[in-house]
């Protein structure tokens, strides 16, 4: 919006400062920190006044946890709240990529918040039936791969200019990383911490590879897909990454607020939308494996416990595996840190191992 006002007012110095994206990136970061640091003590305040009990504690689940009851959840709404007002303020707002992030943003968003209100109101896990979240999910997954999607090509990471031709099955394919994205994400939201920091390491990467691919240049050089426009995401990352600092801010360890669906969705989704937009979708598998992980182990564990009664983890997802084991929920936590940092520079050695 600045961006836009620049140019309309002739403020050539400002305008010609704010054309640059790796400015604006940074101001969004920034201004994202600092507003969800400003409203994240109320919004917690106005969580724990209006839940009362706050998030329901599995029974089943690691002792460690019934400790955490009263924690309110939703803090997803402080996340999206700072992340939109910041990159409204900073981004270019003819990009249809960038409004494509924020479809998916404000929509999953909302289903996860649908979802979280629920279970508090009901003090129950289960929340809004599977079937129909999913099927809110996938219309607005359909929305935004109509709004990002240019050509329907899947490229292939380490190969330069190889890629598989999908043709009108490109768009099921985005419709799929979207949700996979976005339910992967949600899985992971179950320690202080554990979600939101590899999703703001993703982020940070894709904020990189969304740059590069946006320049002519840059991208022939590297032999990534070209993607015009594809430069404005990185403001968009920058946002998440903004809004999930100040989240962590509140929910290190112990946590004075949990993230809900209504944030590790809206997260998970918009990681979704920006690898599909700038035609990086393989290389979002390998930065977010520790999403990936998460999500497989629930699947595994479902599809052996039915056929044969028995668990192949102690519990899943396979975060509570490793505290099932005896690991701290700290250790666990900062070693899945630890692996998403190198599953990122793995995503980020891509580009140049061509």
């Amino acid at each position: 919006m600045l961006y836009q006002l620049a140019e309309w007012l002739h403020f050539e110095g400002f305008s010609n400062l704010i054309r640059y994206q790796t400015f604006r990136a940074g101001a969004t970061l920034l201004t994202a920190l600092l507003i969800g640091l400003i409203i994240g003590p109320r919004f917690i305040n106005m969580l724990r006044v209006r839940q009362g009990k706050g998030q329901p504690i599995r029974e089943d689940g690691p002792q460690s946890h019934l400790a955490k009851r009263g924690t309110p959840t939703m803090g997803g709404l402080m996340i999206v709240t700072a992340l939109t007002l910041s990159l409204l303020l900073w981004m270019d707002v003819t990009s249809r990529l960038v409004w494509a992030c924020v479809v998916v943003t404000l929509g999953f968003g909302l289903i996860g918040f649908l979802d979280d209100y629920d279970k508090v109101t009901k003090y129950a896990h289960k929340g809004v039936p599977a079937k129909v979240r999913l099927a809110g999910e996938f219309v607005v997954a359909a929305l935004a791969a109509w709004l990002a999607v240019g050509e329907t090509n899947l490229y292939v990471p380490v190969f330069s200019n190889l890629y598989i031709p999908l043709g009108p099955f490109y768009y099921l394919f985005a419709i799929f990383v979207i949700v996979g994205a976005g339910n992967a994400v949600n899985l992971t939201d179950g320690l202080d911490g554990l979600a939101i920091m590899p999703v703001i390491i993703a982020a940070g990467t894709f904020a990189i590879i969304a740059y590069l691919a946006g320049r002519v240049d840059y991208s022939s050089y590297l032999g990534i897909p070209h993607v015009k426009g594809a430069g404005e995401l990185a403001i968009f990352c920058a946002a998440m990454m903004g809004a999930g600092l100040a989240f962590l801010w509140f929910n290190a360890p112990p946590a004075a607020v949990f993230m809900g669906d209504t944030g590790s969705l809206a997260l998970g989704g918009a990681l979704g939308v920006i690898a599909v937009a700038a035609h990086h979708e393989i290389v979002l598998a390998i930065v977010g494996g520790l999403f990936v992980m998460e999500a497989v182990s629930v699947i595994v564990q479902v599809a052996v416990y039915k056929r044969t009664g028995k668990r192949v983890f102690r519990m899943a997802p396979i975060h509570h595996h490793f505290e099932q084991l005896g690991w701290k929920e700290s250790t666990v936590v900062i070693r899945f840190w630890i692996v998403s940092i190198v599953l990122a520079l793995i995503g980020l050695a891509t580009l140049k191992v061509r």
